[in-house]
């Protein structure tokens, strides 16, 4: 199996792994023959690759494709996110964008890190592609922040891995919205942070911080979150940082909640700051995102 750009198909390629959507939508199954007339209909979709099996696919390991895939997309997110959400005309753009991904690179050269990622994507398309954005995020407002690289660095492991609970969910929670869900469903949805924490619990790989953030990211400063309804500075900031750029980018992309305008979403985060979101951390999440993402007709 090899991946190749979706600009070089010419028909006839084996396909050897399902197409998905950014929602985890499968579109096109493994297994197909794929024609020339899919590639404008792909690109549309924002599809830059698929896997297909031929012979110039003989000896590449699959494991060899989806760390490169993977490096490559944590990438190519945090300059898209720049681009997208973060104000232009801010002198320290490029070097913050710069240093996040240096940050984010060190991070992917830990062998359980990327064992722990490919072992998301391969449950959920929708969870890891949400993973890396949060992580990305987390990354750009903690450097904002000030707060010293070796905590950026435990943020940025932590939010890689916040949601590596769900791949211990007992049913199947893909394009679910949480509202909707039965309460026993909603109380194994919850449950993703212990079976994350779990999951980690003894590695000695992972800092205590890089743990807490898959513990704690669902805990508010009024003591409304989950599992033990801490409070205030109970919550260490890493926690509180990643906390606000799980729920945006959840309300963004319409992860387990109903999707929202990035407007919409900054509005709701503002108006939780000081009640279940940290003010100082909501302030520079507010300095570091634009409402309107470029491109957006205002």
């Amino acid at each position: 199996m090899r991946r190749m750009l979706v600009n070089s198909i010419k028909g006839n390629e084996l396909l050897a792994r399902d197409v998905l959507t950014n929602n985890g939508i499968v579109i096109i199954s493994a297994g197909i023959t794929v024609k020339k007339e899919y590639k404008e209909k792909l690109k549309e979709l924002d599809i830059i690759y698929i896997y297909v099996e031929d012979e110039l696919s003989v000896g590449i390991q699959e494991q060899d494709n989806m760390e490169i895939l993977i490096k490559e997309q944590c990438q190519d997110i945090v300059k898209e996110i720049i681009e997208k959400y973060s104000y232009q005309g801010y002198g320290e753009l490029e070097e913050v964008q710069t240093i996040a991904e240096e940050i984010i690179n060190d991070v992917l050269k830990q062998t359980e890190v990327m064992f722990n990622i490919s072992g998301v994507r391969k449950k959920s398309e929708s969870t890891y592609s949400h993973s890396i954005n949060v992580c990305a995020l987390s990354v750009l407002l903690a450097l904002r922040m000030k707060i010293p690289k070796n905590k950026v660095r435990d943020i940025a492991i932590g939010s890689l891995l916040h949601d590596i609970g769900y791949t211990s969910v007992p049913f199947d929670y893909l394009n679910c919205a949480y509202n909707l869900c039965t309460p026993e469903e909603q109380k194994q949805l919850m449950k993703h942070v212990i079976y994350g924490y779990s999951s980690v619990d003894k590695e000695m790989w992972l800092s205590q911080a890089a743990k807490d953030i898959i513990l704690y990211h669902h805990e508010r400063i009024d003591g409304s979150g989950y599992p033990f309804h801490l409070k205030g500075n109970k919550i260490k900031i890493e926690s509180k940082i990643t906390a606000i750029c799980d729920d945006f980018d959840s309300m963004v992309y319409g992860n387990l909640l109903p999707k929202m305008k990035v407007h919409d979403a900054i509005d709701f985060i503002v108006s939780q700051a000081g009640v279940k979101y940290d003010f100082e951390c909501v302030n520079y999440f507010m300095e570091s995102v634009a409402a309107y993402p470029n491109g957006t007709l205002v």
